[in-house]
């Protein structure tokens, strides 16, 4: 059954979704998924494509991450912090908590390594960057957050009040317009964003949730990058420097620069074997889809 959806309020950067030449679509690659499966494709432009309601806002888990670097990477530019400023436990950085080398564990605050020597993803580091930004811009950091993200990008159905590291809720419509903040970043210079896309650390071992342990692991701040991983929840039809984040609530943002191409997933349930099993054609189909557009 085709089901119309009000598009009107999808994104104030992106006139799009008036004109009617969003293609409301269903990817071959989530028949079957016993889960809702929210999906959206944007150029650096405009949104190419969407498969349910772009403005049904779910969980976003560790999808947070990427919007939360963000956040602290405009407080960075302002000159407001400094990457190799102390942040963290003792001796770590802020860049450390960016790219997951403080030593911080997933959760907890009892250090598991010296910063700079593992890639221990964790959460707890980036609730600690949020603190650490707190504290540098005078406000708290979700304030933050909306003032110098969420309102200059006009997202619409985003709640940035829970944890920096996994407590957003955001619908496809609003990480469409991020992917595009990426794209072409109008928050940050290019050079800073091409930072944080770059590898931080190359050939630190580190465990990616839910694929285990790769000897080189790795991220730049913020983002994971697909690098040689596999297996992996992105498709290896994607190169080794697509970044992006996937989240224990199902959910994924990837933005793959060599196509100028970002796409998004919610399901707003666990991460789990379906999400696995769907991912990576579903990553595959986007690209051949709409990556020469």
């Amino acid at each position: 059954m085709t089901r119309t959806f009000d598009f009107s309020r999808a994104g104030a950067t992106d006139p799009a979704w008036d004109d009617g030449r969003v293609e409301t679509t269903t990817f071959a690659a989530t028949d079957g998924f016993p889960h809702t499966a929210l999906v959206g494709v944007t150029g650096p432009e405009r949104t190419l494509a969407a498969q349910g309601d772009p403005h049904t806002a779910l969980a976003l888990a560790s999808v947070s991450k990427p919007l939360s670097a963000w956040g602290a990477l405009i407080a960075v530019e302002r000159g407001l912090v400094d990457l190799d400023e102390p942040a963290g436990p003792e001796g770590s950085t802020l860049l450390n908590l960016l790219d997951h080398t403080s030593g911080l564990p997933f959760e907890g605050d009892q250090t598991q390594a010296a910063p700079g020597t593992r890639r221990i993803y964790s959460n707890s580091g980036f609730d600690a960057l949020g603190a650490h930004i707190a504290d540098a811009v005078g406000m708290d950091f979700s304030d933050w957050m909306t003032r110098e993200v969420t309102l200059p990008l006009g997202l619409t159905d985003i709640d940035v009040t829970g944890r920096p590291s996994a407590g957003y809720t955001a619908s496809i419509a609003d990480l469409l317009v991020f992917g595009r903040e990426v794209l072409r970043p109008t928050l940050i210079p290019a050079a800073l964003r091409d930072l944080a896309l770059m590898v931080s650390r190359p050939g630190l071992r580190g465990v990616v949730p839910g694929y285990g342990s790769f000897d080189d692991n790795q991220w730049g701040l913020g983002f994971e990058l697909k690098g040689a991983k596999s297996p992996h929840w992105l498709s290896d039809t994607l190169p080794p420097e697509t970044a992006g984040h996937f989240g224990g609530q199902g959910s994924f943002l990837f933005v793959d620069r060599s196509r100028d191409l970002a796409a998004a997933f919610l399901s707003g349930v666990a991460f789990g074997d379906e999400h696995k099993r769907i991912w990576p054609p579903l990553t595959a189909e986007i690209v051949e889809r709409y990556g020469t557009r």
